[in-house]
């Protein structure tokens, strides 16, 4: 409830404009009754159609002032609560965009979706009629007691016996909620990871048949949120007829004791009717309070899904205020003694790693799948941070940075190329959104990308599917390096970047690199000998361990496991 008041609270101004609007709406719905008594027992039983025409034109005063007044309180209200979604919205959004891979580990990336998307719908909803209820049912209620007790204090008891079997409805309702809700919510992120692996993972299903598979792990989740979803739904569909229940049953009691009364000539018509109205009034506001809180306990479940994301520690400090920006060295990195270990592995990826890389070096990494290639290079612009050691990027510790500034000298090119919906120009100048023209044409030229560019209708203003899904992977990879030569960073890092690409590709790509990109430093992981026989050190790497460096030609004497990877890949002339 705090994370509810909190981003409520903000917009004082709605909330002074819903209360205003609020004691119109009170105007209208008392105001009538209390004029219709007077119309009845003296304008109509008195025959004074002077006295009911001033009754007629009051009321008709009310009514614009009650209409306007919930004119007033829907438009505040729904301001309000429009703003609190997107305020959520965004403050996940931003939150997510601070957190490291563990962070997203432990949400989960479906979980994430499920927050932002249904969870803050799920407090919008409770927020719209939270204004509306918890505002409307205090001054309704209020107000009527003060109007019985004016006008027929004798049926008053019939309101005080009903208030106590209506506040024990909804504890109950609410007890029984809040665990159907948990249920909803969770089997909701289930749905939407599932589905989201089928959607991603698309072609491989298909490729191994394997639909059937795929449609009955999606049914059993789905089946499961439906049956979760019905017993709440039936919570709900009990408690509405049950308080209508109630709430005609006091009517009748009224109508019956009040006609009683008229009988023995203790109550008039009047009084009667303008008694039946502000009860059913009051017990209306009660109604909607207890609508209000069947709402509440998914909305509390939701709040606190977001809550929890929203506190959470972020592992990697961003140091945005009090981190370094500015540094004397410039492309030089350092590792003294890293050991990384996995949160959740049972033993360290990279153990006691240490080496130097200079200025505008050309430095590889190399050896079998799962020697923590991919890991080590990660660890420079800090996607995890390390256990033990020091990485120093231009002599400064990685953890000292503001880590903006960091990963502004960094251009960073994944194996997987991830690009975004939008045109070519657009992706490109990800990383430098003021490049120009010619800027981003010389940048796909290197990365030769230009050629398949040049083919599109729209050349560079070609639109670009989601994830670049209307082009080849080795057209995504190009993209991706090309977008990283426009930032012009001091570092390069590739992550087996050039795996989608053909050799005369891989070929002349590299070239065009070692022409163009002079003064920065290289980093560059792959499984391909070709790729990286040119660099200036070749770092081999065996089970998180460095196990030998030098050149393409000292290691072919010095390393076993570096010469059988060359074998495997290289004829005897290029061995030679």
């Amino acid at each position: 409830m705090k994370l509810i008041l909190k981003y409520t609270w903000r917009y004082k101004k709605y909330l002074l404009l819903s209360v205003l609007g609020v004691l119109g709406f009170v105007c209208i719905q008392m105001g009538l009754p209390t004029l219709l008594k007077y119309v009845i027992n003296d304008a109509l039983m008195g025959e004074n159609r002077i006295l009911l025409l001033q009754l007629v034109l009051i009321m008709l005063g009310v009514v614009i002032v009650g209409i306007s007044g919930e004119i007033c309180m829907s438009y505040a209200n729904s301001r309000i609560a429009s703003n609190v979604i997107r305020d959520i919205r965004s403050d996940i959004f931003i939150k997510t965009q601070s957190f490291s891979h563990g962070e997203y580990n432990e949400f989960s990336v479906s979980g994430l979706i499920t927050s932002t998307t249904s969870d803050a719908y799920q407090i919008m909803l409770f927020v719209q009629n939270m204004l509306r209820s918890a505002t409307i049912t205090p001054i309704m209620t209020i107000t009527g007691f003060v109007l019985i007790i004016k006008n027929n204090p004798q049926m008053l008891w019939t309101i005080l016996a009903t208030v106590p079997i209506l506040l024990l409805g909804i504890l109950f309702i609410n007890l029984f909620s809040r665990r159907y809700s948990k249920a909803q919510q969770s089997g909701l992120d289930k749905i939407n990871r599932i589905l989201r692996e089928g959607l991603s993972g698309l072609r491989v299903i298909r490729a191994f048949g394997n639909e059937n598979f795929q449609e009955q792990r999606f049914s059993e989740v789905n089946d499961e949120y439906c049956i979760v979803s019905k017993k709440a739904f039936r919570l709900t569909a009990l408690a509405q007829p049950g308080f209508y229940f109630l709430f005609n049953t006091i009517i009748t009691l009224v109508i019956w004791f009040g006609s009683k009364a008229i009988g023995e000539n203790t109550l008039d018509v009047g009084a009667l009717s303008a008694t039946i109205e502000y009860i059913f009034h009051i017990l209306f506001s009660f109604l909607m309070l207890a609508l209000l809180f069947t709402m509440y306990p998914r909305a509390s479940v939701s709040a606190e899904r977001i809550q929890r994301i929203l506190d959470c520690d972020v592992m990697i400090s961003e140091n945005l205020e009090e981190g370094k920006t500015e540094t004397r060295e410039s492309g030089t990195i350092v590792f003294e003694n890293v050991t990384f270990q996995y949160p959740d592995a049972e033993e360290p990826m990279l153990k006691n790693i240490s080496f130097t890389v200079n200025k505008g070096e050309t430095v590889a990494f190399i050896g079998s799948t799962g020697s923590g290639k991919s890991t080590l290079i990660q660890l420079i612009p800090r996607m995890y941070d390390i256990n033990e050691g020091r990485i120093l990027v231009d002599g400064i510790d990685v953890r000292d940075f503001n880590i903006k500034a960091l990963r502004n000298r960094i251009g960073f090119i994944p194996q997987k190329a991830q690009l975004f919906t939008g045109t070519i120009a657009d992706n490109l100048r990800l990383g430098n959104p003021k490049a120009s023209q010619t800027e981003i044409e010389k940048a796909a030229q290197i990365a030769q990308a230009s050629d398949f560019i040049e083919e599109k209708t729209y050349k560079y203003e070609e639109k670009l599917s989601e994830g670049g899904g209307n082009l080849s992977g080795g057209q995504k990879q190009r993209l991706a390096i090309a977008r990283a030569i426009v930032k012009n960073p001091e570092i390069y890092i590739f992550d087996d970047s050039f795996s989608a690409l053909d050799y005369a590709t891989d070929l002349n790509l590299r070239t065009q690199l070692r022409k163009e990109i002079t003064n920065a430093t290289v980093l560059i992981v792959a499984q391909r000998v070709g790729t990286i026989r040119h660099a200036d050190k070749i770092i081999v790497l065996d089970e998180g361990k460095i196990v030998a460096w030098g050149t393409h030609e000292e290691l072919l004497k010095t390393s076993n496991i570096y010469y059988d990877i060359a074998i495997s890949q290289l004829s005897e002339e290029e061995l030679a």
